[in-house]
């Protein structure tokens, strides 16, 4: 009876992540080809997301797409658990007292190729170049250059990788 139970459970769980990722399909520009890799993945905001075929999502990530602004995941990228994407985030170096808080909004632009490890947090108006890795367990405070591996709090380069036609 345990087993019944626990089939129909994650039969069930299976069926309302598939359906909550054809809603975000419908709201968003993401490419049929596009993969949710997990569950608990959110994508949300009135901004504009756009993800490229053959690029993958990891579970318990999220995607916010702030107004007039935009997060774009190029082709097949990857893209692991537990990631946060955002086009906005309050100003950390200002008085918290004072109301309104100051924000820091932009896009979020990541190229073809991309691997992006777990853990990894991406601040407001950061581009990642195609073909780039960033670590695990990473803050990406700035943009990274193609071919760049970076990673840390915040997210350094550790080196450059050679390109496929070089020797």
């Amino acid at each position: 009876m345990i087993k019944v139970f626990g089939w129909l459970y994650v039969r069930l769980t299976h069926s309302y992540w598939q359906l909550v990722y054809k809603l975000i399909r419908h709201k968003y520009a993401i490419s049929p080809a596009f993969k949710f890799n997990g569950k608990a993945i959110e994508f949300y905001g009135e901004g504009k997301i756009v993800a490229g075929a053959g690029s993958y999502i990891g579970g318990y990530s999220t995607i916010n797409a702030h107004v007039d602004c935009k997060v774009i995941i190029g082709e097949n990228c990857m893209i692991s658990h537990n990631v946060r994407i955002y086009t906005s985030s309050i100003v950390a170096d200002q008085d918290m007292s004072i109301l309104p808080h100051l924000e820091k909004n932009g896009d979020v632009i990541i190229g073809d190729h991309v691997w992006i490890g777990a853990n990894v947090f991406i601040n407001p108006g950061v581009t990642i170049g195609s073909n780039s890795v960033v670590g695990a367990n990473s803050v990406v405070t700035k943009s990274v250059s193609e071919f760049e591996i970076v990673g840390g709090v915040p997210a350094k380069l550790i080196r450059i990788k050679k390109a496929a036609n070089e020797s």
